[in-house]
């Protein structure tokens, strides 16, 4: 019998794009949504990162400055900032796929700017096909601080395919 996970990933509904769309109008759902992210992918449900924004093509994700995900120099550490990419990719990427597809995350490149210091807001911009034929999709995240600098440059190389029947 396959696991709750396995079900979730294959089934024949987009449920990111469900559970945005009915979670987020509702006052608290969009913090309600990024709880259920964090349950999906526990690791980066650590993290405490709030969706702000998601639709077709577009993801926005804050990432509020606390002691946890900084480093010994007092800015967010290095991974905690790729961790934050891939949760902004992933999520505008799935928001966007057809329901027949699936990805996985088969690469990342990160250019760290400057130092990053409190909160970080990462933010996608892509344009996804409206298939789920086989391909590789890279994937545009570029992280801010509050004044608007850009901290860190990422790009997920992402395997797009259609979901197992």
């Amino acid at each position: 019998m396959p696991s709750v996970m396995e079900r979730l990933v294959n089934s024949d509904r987009n449920l990111v794009r469900d559970a945005w769309n009915r979670l987020s109008p509702l006052p608290g759902g969009k913090l309600a949504f990024s709880k259920l992210v964090g349950m999906m992918a526990p690791y980066t449900g650590s993290m405490h990162a709030r969706v702000v924004d998601l639709r077709r093509d577009h993801a926005k994700v804050e990432l509020p400055d606390r002691r946890r995900v900084r480093n010994h120099l007092t800015s967010v550490h290095a991974i905690a900032l790729a961790n934050l990419a891939e949760m902004t990719g992933n999520l505008a990427l799935a928001y966007s796929l057809p329901d027949d597809a699936r990805f996985i995350v088969a690469g990342i490149e990160l250019d760290y700017i400057k130092k990053a210091r409190g909160t970080i807001t990462a933010e996608c911009t892509l344009e996804m096909p409206s298939d789920s034929e086989r391909r590789e999709v890279l994937v545009p995240v570029e992280m801010r601080d509050r004044k608007g600098e850009l901290v860190t440059r990422a790009t997920l190389r992402t395997l797009v395919g259609p979901k197992k029947k």
